[in-house]
């Protein structure tokens, strides 16, 4: 299996921007492989597509706002802050 397995054109229009409250109301797509058919389903119904050897990972990772966006008061330069790690309650690992 190779990364560009997973490469495809998905217009950034429809990308997600928020979760919806119910999560398992969230869209799935299904590719046959063989025909290349696609198929549009709610992902609730992944437990259907699934086959008893099949191996199935859950990311029960939270996503943070890291993007910070500011003005120096100063100079009016326009900066940016990526928020990459939290070291403890009041210090972030960050690129500026």
């Amino acid at each position: 299996m190779k990364t560009s397995d997973f490469y495809y054109d998905l217009p950034e229009e429809l990308i997600a921007q928020d979760p919806l409250t119910d999560r398992s109301s969230s869209r799935l797509m299904v590719l046959d492989k063989k025909t290349g058919d696609i198929q549009h389903k709610i992902f609730k119904d992944i437990i259907d597509e699934l086959n008893p050897e099949d191996c199935l990972v859950i990311n029960d990772t939270k996503v943070i706002p890291a993007r910070l966006h500011g003005v120096k008061e100063d100079t009016g330069a326009h900066i940016e802050v990526l928020l990459l790690k939290r070291k403890s309650d009041s210090v972030w690992e960050t690129l500026v």
